[in-house]
């Protein structure tokens, strides 16, 4: 999705936060395009949730421009601004019932009594709870009160929605289900979502863009393809999904060199004598018997045991050792699977176009 060719919806520029001597945003430049579902990730503390607090309006940058549809709102207080925001904890009102807790701000704001029904319950059948208007919070489920406390926040019609980690309360089940919802909810409205989590899985589900974040610093945006296929650097391969790092230097002919000698030709853009890391996903390594290595995989190939193997159901998880390391290989469990047992002596190879090195100079960009 394209950020230029129309005024972006939220737009940081060397953006920086510090709580006394303390950077929890350190000079990030961003832009969250109109009608994007935008997610912001990162480990607890990584300032992603600062970000999102000082989008909204409940911290004010120390340093920097913050923008909404072009307009300069970084001092600007949360209700002089065209967002609302989600938490995790939801924030009803225990003694209101539903239409209540979602009408509350329009009743603050002075809007008739007759507005506020017709506003409250267009967003309340939004979220799918027409049913239930005159159920109390401690009469609803978790999944249930999430849903009235989006409905609060669209009943404003705000540009921006800010939802700050509001799956976290609710079960794998669940949340996996108000996933599928809130991207479809999303694209009914054509409202910009920005949406703070540190799951991973959440992230590349849901979004058109991910921002990853670490110890204030962004590191990488990009859509979910490009953060796991293509990493800037070692924490996003390690952060994004699993994955195999593996040691490597950068040889004269381009190449790299393993630690146990191995050359691989992977693609790698990096000077001679560069300390890389290759980012090998275990879904992309074959497994095989160690004679059964078809000639155009024999120079990304590797001979190692099996020490461990664990069936999912719809995959297993092999850990194969090699010379120096252990690697993790997934493969799909079908009824007709090879399965190796530990103490296996195997064979596993891979298309060179799966790896993709990164620098091995930390978590830097």
């Amino acid at each position: 999705m394209s950020t230029t060719e129309t005024t972006a919806a939220v737009e940081l520029s060397t953006v920086t936060k510090r709580f006394d001597d303390v950077v929890a945003v350190d000079s990030i430049d961003l832009e969250i395009a109109d009608g994007e579902f935008f997610a912001m990730l990162g480990p607890s503390g990584c300032g992603k949730t600062t970000t999102l607090r000082m989008i909204a309006g409940l911290e004010f940058p120390t340093e920097g421009s913050l923008k909404i549809f072009g307009e300069e709102v970084g001092t600007l207080p949360p209700n002089k601004r065209p967002v609302n925001t989600v938490f995790q904890n939801y924030a009803l009102f225990p003694h209101m019932n539903v239409i209540q807790n979602v009408g509350f701000g329009l009743k603050m704001q002075g809007v008739s009594k007759s507005e506020i029904a017709t506003r409250a319950n267009e967003a309340i059948e939004l979220v799918q709870l027409g049913a239930l208007t005159k159920r109390k919070p401690n009469q609803l489920s978790g999944g249930q009160q999430q849903r009235v406390a989006l409905a609060r926040a669209l009943v404003n019609k705000p540009k921006v929605l800010l939802l700050d980690e509001p799956l976290g309360a609710l079960d794998l089940k669940l949340r996996q289900e108000m996933q599928g919802e809130l991207k479809s909810l999303q694209r009914e409205l054509g409202v910009s979502f920005v949406f703070v989590t540190h799951d991973q899985e959440e992230a590349l589900t849901m979004s058109d863009r991910i921002a990853v974040m670490h110890a204030g610093k962004l590191l990488q945006v990009g859509s979910a393809e490009e953060l796991y296929d293509r990493p800037v650097n070692r924490f996003v391969a390690d952060f994004i999904g699993q994955t195999n790092l593996v040691d490597a230097t950068v040889s004269d002919d381009s190449t790299i060199v393993l630690a146990n000698g191995t050359k691989i030709n992977a693609p790698n853009p990096h000077p001679a004598g560069t300390k890389v890391a290759m980012s090998l996903r275990p879904e992309s390594i074959t497994i095989g018997e160690p004679d059964e290595i078809p000639d155009e995989f024999v120079p990304t190939s590797l001979r190692g045991q099996v020490t461990n193997v664990t069936y999912l159901g719809h995959s297993h998880v092999y850990t194969v050792s090699v010379d120096w390391m252990p690697l993790e290989v997934r493969t799909n469990a079908t009824p007709t699977s090879v399965v190796y047992e530990p103490g296996s002596q195997v064979a596993i190879w891979w298309d060179r176009r799966s790896d993709w090195v990164v620098p091995d100079e930390g978590y830097g960009t």
